[in-house]
């Protein structure tokens, strides 16, 4: 089975990790490990065209898909076609708080259906020889944090799953809205420091409310790895200094303008295509946060990007109001 380098990962993230965002962030960093936006199982099996859930461009590996299911025989149908695409890595969503996904036992609330979690990646490890992972919480509604996730934990690790990316929060499906389960609920580190300390055999990552690479870099010493979420999408450049800072390596550019030209080709490539400028471009708007010219640069995407035959001069004009300078801010 491949072996991928997870220490530092974009965590899935619906309607912001689409292809577009993964392209782009490929200019800022060339090692994290990158996710789709979450796919339903039914997307995949009776959606068409099929291209539009699965299609990415090479640039983007390595590249794991996020599945939403909990029926076994489509997850690992849908497995088996995610590893036909060429994806590194497949993920079960066990994680997601929204009423929509609970209402199809998809997401957080399967934590109170370890069998079903256990069933699946049983069946989906039957079916393909890439890494199957689960993205979890620390447990859901009146769960007790300790006893209940180590059942997940011990009952999913038995069926196959080596890999579990933990959020440090508890989800509440009833009371909490998606936006507040993801700022309300406490943050507890602690507990999955102690999961990594009880199962030293399994891979251990930890996601919530991380927001810079000294962070990332503590968390390294309880830890396997570290998922950032809506930080590595607000502030894209906090990416371009992942390489140095996790890997040892130098990262694919020196300043801000430079991973803007670099994505010029893909989205040339994109246009053509048929795709519409302001679907690619509001994936940059964070790009300049905090330099001169910044706020112009969000402001004339803003207003253009999304006018019939906004091509390649909008995002030009918009470049060329921000002053280019060398970054000293890698340091």
């Amino acid at each position: 089975m491949p072996v991928l380098d997870r220490a530092f990962s974009v965590a899935p993230m619906m309607d912001w990790t689409t292809r577009d965002y993964r392209a782009f962030a490929r200019t800022l960093t060339r090692r994290a490990l990158l996710y789709t936006e979450m796919v339903t199982t039914g997307a995949i099996l009776y959606g068409s065209p099929r291209a539009r859930f699965l299609g990415y461009d090479e640039v983007e590996h390595p590249l794991a898909l996020q599945l939403g299911g909990s029926d076994a025989g489509e997850l690992a149908e849908c497995a088996s076609i995610a590893e036909e695409w060429g994806y590194d890595e497949v993920n079960l969503n066990v994680g997601c708080p929204s009423d929509r996904v609970q209402n199809n036992l998809i997401g957080a609330c399967l934590m109170g259906h370890p069998e079903k979690v256990a069933a699946a990646v049983q069946a989906m490890n039957d079916a393909v020889s890439i890494p199957v992972t689960v993205k979890c919480r620390i447990g859901i509604d009146d769960q007790d944090e300790d006893a209940d996730l180590e059942r997940f934990i011990s009952m999913v690790a038995d069926a196959g799953c080596k890999t579990f990316i933990v959020h440090a929060r508890k989800a509440w499906l009833q009371g909490l809205s998606p936006k507040e389960n993801r700022e309300v609920p406490p943050l507890n580190y602690a507990r999955v420091y102690r999961l990594k300390a009880n199962h030293p055999e399994l891979h251990i990552g930890i996601n919530g409310g991380i927001k810079t690479l000294e962070e990332c870099q503590a968390q390294l010493t309880h830890v396997d790895s570290v998922m950032v979420g809506r930080e590595a999408y607000q502030n894209p450049w906090l990416l371009a200094q992942v390489d140095e800072a996790l890997y040892g390596e130098p990262g694919p550019v020196e300043n801000r303008h430079a991973a803007a030209r670099a994505l010029r080709p893909y989205i040339a490539e994109r246009l053509a295509e048929g795709a519409r400028l302001n679907h690619i471009t509001r994936h940059l708007l964070g790009l300049f946060q905090g330099c001169s010219g910044g706020r112009r640069f969000r402001r004339h995407l803003s207003e253009n990007a999304h006018r019939d035959g906004a091509g390649l001069a909008v995002f030009d004009d918009a470049l060329g109001l921000v002053v280019e300078q060398r970054e000293a801010e890698l340091a």
